[in-house]
């Protein structure tokens, strides 16, 4: 019983994994070496010379030697003098007396009789110069033949463990080191993965999994197809934002599909070495098809998908061009019925090589475009799987509150939302810790230890009090939501919008956008009589917008119903502008005239409403934070919204709920409390840029 129960006890143990760490080894390897070049030697020991039996009996004579040690199957004899007379022959040594022996040696024929010499050399000696005599055969050939070759061996281990280790550096297959450069790096996620993923595991892009379901089909019933003399598509191309999903639906369509899936990246493609890419092509169509069926993923492939150059200037590049015409073979070079179909990524579809997006080829691409409000609600559900909420959590809110979110981006909300409650030692994450995640990840972190002069808050306040009156007196602007002057990140204050998931935009949308991106430069010349640098970031998506409008959008009376948007890419090859010189000055002149109309009209709004504006600027310095709410009681009721009426019903009776729920307990400051949230990338209005 007690044996039982001490192996009871092992059970749950794990064995202990000794590592060795190999630069150890490599340290040994050099210092082995090193040692045997330069040091083997340099211990006083001077290499014996060659004499020949003449002088020997000449020192012998002379009571110079000591010890006479002869090899009789070599027929080799090796001399040691006297310490007292090594002197006497340091020139023979280069000036350097030899510390140890043999200093000499000498060869004989295989007529030498070494009994008889040695013993009549003596002879003629005195006693007290008379020299040992050692006469052996040579039994340890063996140990000389591995002393030869221990110099060799320790070089080729040295190189091939260098080597080894120089492959994984350059990007080599595991294991494989420098000779395996032109094997695929690819990884094989196997069907009987228990962590794989499916379509469950992806939230929204409705479109985009409707349309890889057919291809899901295609690999469960070939024969469905085949037998009505269909072809089984080659590849399917997704494009898409960053972030998006598109890896991640590759994934959950060999899930679903229970077959193999290989995942490469572009970049793995291309190597240092010549022609390494177009072996790890091959190598990778090699492996697919006794896979097969089963699926190809690769990531981001405008790395080694991108257009081949024209003219074979500078642009070109022959190592990555020779890796996509390899890539463009093994494609096109697959049987109709192999069960390998290429998934491939990228964010980037206008510079790929048009014969790679050809029929036969990536028969078709899906868009995996950024998720609309419904799509938001699912994956944030996703994400918020195993984070603990609180009980009153509203998923729809955050839905409502990130506009332009990226798959990528909501989960970094979720993580950080989590990190902000364990911040303030909170058991649950509420509302509050997701809006607060929502804010650091636009604008950055509050640095409310800037230093910032009385002056400078005092402009900060009137140019985010001049956007926020604008965009409220504007019915087609973004409806505002947080007007703060609090610095985040490289903003001294910014404006945040919740923006109208719009596909389109007229012209008047366009303008009223443009006149609240304005009015912080606007506000400051009312003011302080001139502007200052921090409208930067607005005057530069004013001017782009502009020359948009001109350029791009045919919205210029004066430079008529053009455009000269490139959306295939290729006119950044082209030396030569499809437009001659007077009609870009033209342009320049309209994209002026545009932002001079929109300076003036912004100016007469601000002006006609200066003192609401002041009005708002003041609230701003005492609050340091003001949301829409504020807004509304001073300018009233927002442009192109409800009536007034009916807003003030629902706030009324908003007020009577919390009054009924609150019990009497104060109210917490806006700031800290208050709903609020703001637009992605570029869809916030950070104004006050630091210079």
């Amino acid at each position: 019983m007690a044996e039982k129960k001490k192996n009871n006890g092992n059970k749950g143990r794990k064995m202990k994994v000794i590592t060795i760490n190999l630069s150890w080894f490599y340290i040994l390897i050099i210092g082995l070496i090193i040692w045997m070049l330069f040091f083997q030697n340099s211990d006083g020991r001077a290499n014996p010379q060659k004499i020949e039996w003449e002088e020997v009996q000449q020192m012998a004579r002379e009571g110079d030697v000591q010890e006479i040690d002869f090899v009789r199957n070599e027929f080799e004899g090796k001399i040691k003098v006297r310490p007292d007379r090594l002197q006497k022959y340091e020139s023979k040594f280069g000036g350097q007396v030899p510390k140890k022996s043999p200093h000499f040696f000498f060869l004989v024929s295989s007529s030498f009789n070494a009994e008889e010499m040695f013993g009549a050399l003596n002879e003629q000696l005195p006693q007290e110069s008379r020299f040992k005599v050692v006469i052996e055969n040579n039994d340890k050939t063996w140990v000389d033949v591995l002393n030869w070759l221990l110099w060799p061996a320790l070089l080729i281990l040295f190189w091939v463990f260098m080597f080894r280790g120089m492959g994984k550096s350059m990007g080599g297959p595991a294991g494989g080191g420098i000779f395996g450069v032109g094997k695929t790096p690819g990884k094989l996620v196997d069907n009987k993965d228990k962590n794989r993923v499916t379509f469950k595991d992806v939230a929204g892009m409705y479109g985009a999994k409707e349309e890889v379901m057919e291809i899901v089909d295609f690999l469960k019933n070939p024969k469905k197809y085949t037998a009505l003399g269909g072809k089984i598509p080659k590849g399917a191309l997704l494009v898409g934002p960053p972030g998006t999903g598109k890896t991640l639906l590759a994934k959950a369509v060999a899930g679903e599909a229970d077959v193999p899936f290989f995942s490469i990246s572009g970049s793995d493609f291309v190597e240092m070495f010549v022609g390494v890419g177009a072996s790890r092509v091959r190598d990778l169509f090699r492996q697919a098809k006794e896979k097969a069926p089963c699926i190809v993923f690769i990531d981001e492939i405008d790395a080694v998908g991108r257009a081949r150059s024209k003219n074979g200037g500078f642009t070109s590049n022959d190592e990555r061009e020779n890796t996509l015409n390899q890539l463009l073979t093994e494609m096109d070079g697959f049987d109709t019925n192999s069960g390998v179909i290429i998934l491939a990524a990228t964010n980037r579809a206008d510079i790929l090589d048009k014969a790679l997006l050809r029929a036969g080829r990536f028969d078709r691409q899906i868009h995996v475009d950024l998720p609309d409000l419904k799509e938001r609600e699912e994956i944030f559900k996703v994400h918020l799987k195993g984070i603990k909420l609180s009980e009153d959590f509203d998923v729809e809110f955050l839905a409502k509150h990130t506009p332009g979110f990226s798959g990528a981006d909501i989960a970094n909300v979720c993580n950080e939302a989590a990190l902000t409650a364990a911040r303030h030692n909170k058991h649950k994450v509420d509302r509050q810790d997701f809006l607060d995640a929502v804010d650091r990840i636009i604008g950055g972190l509050e640095r409310k230890d800037k230093i910032i002069t009385p002056e400078e808050k005092k402009s900060i306040a009137h140019h985010e009090a001049g956007h926020a009156v604008v965009s409220w007196l504007l019915p087609n602007a973004n409806p505002l939501f947080k007007v703060t002057i609090v610095p985040r990140g490289q903003a001294l204050g910014a404006a945040w919008y919740l923006p109208e998931e719009r596909q389109l935009m007229t012209r008047d949308q366009m303008t009223d956008e443009m006149c609240a991106l304005i009015g912080g430069r606007v506000a400051e010349e009312i003011v302080n009589g001139q502007p200052s640098t921090g409208a930067l970031n607005d005057l530069e998506r004013l001017t782009k917008m502009a020359y948009s409008m001109v350029c791009y959008y045919g919205m210029s009376e004066r430079v008529g119903t053009v455009s000269f948007y490139d959306s295939t890419g290729s006119r950044g090859y082209e030396l030569t502008r499809p437009y001659s010189e007077r009609t870009a000055e033209v342009m320049d002149e309209e994209v002026k005239r545009l932002v001079q109309e929109i300076h003036d009209r912004t100016l007469s709004l601000l002006t006609e409403h200066r003192q609401e504006f002041l009005e708002v600027a003041a609230l701003l310095l005492e609050k340091e934070v003001i949301f829409a709410d504020d807004l509304e009681r001073i300018l009233g009721p927002r442009a192109g919204a409800d009536s007034s009426r009916n807003r003030e019903e629902e706030k009324a009776a908003k007020a009577q709920e919390d009054a009924e729920n609150s019990s009497g307990v104060n109210p917490l400051h806006r700031e800290g409390t208050e709903e609020h949230s703001g637009e992605k990338a570029d869809k916030v209005h950070e104004k006050d840029a630091e210079q």
